[in-house]
């Protein structure tokens, strides 16, 4: 009779922790950035757009801006979520995702990008 180290695990035992809540949460950061630049571009290229996220007339289209993506953020964190909860091993393709999505986001916040679609 073998005896088994303290550090392996029984057979049929071993246990994966599902990663879908941090994937989900990390989607959602993606998708909300992705909107927050994709909004900041489109009001510098349309003047009825930059007019419409003003929801504030103290703040102008900021306040819209933050808003819906503050909102697409909490909307797809809470879709997502249910949805992954119980799923494991989902991290690399959502990280990559995620990366993707904060980078066209904060391009689109960068000002020599949406300078350059700018309402004339």
């Amino acid at each position: 009779m073998t005896q088994r180290s303290q550090t392996e695990p029984d057979a049929g035992t071993s246990t994966v922790k599902p990663d879908g809540p941090a994937v989900a949460a990390l989607l959602a950061l993606g998708i909300g950035t992705a909107v927050l630049g994709l909004l900041t571009t489109l009001a510098a290229a349309s003047t009825t757009v930059n007019g419409w996220l003003a929801l504030n007339s103290a703040v102008g289209p900021l306040s819209g801006k933050t808003i819906f993506a503050v909102v697409a953020w909490l909307a797809t964190w809470a879709v997502l979520h249910p949805i992954l909860r119980m799923r494991a091993r989902l991290t690399i393709g959502v990280l990559i995702t995620t990366a993707v999505l904060l980078f066209l986001g904060l391009l689109g916040t960068f000002p020599p990008f949406f300078e350059a679609f700018a309402a004339e």
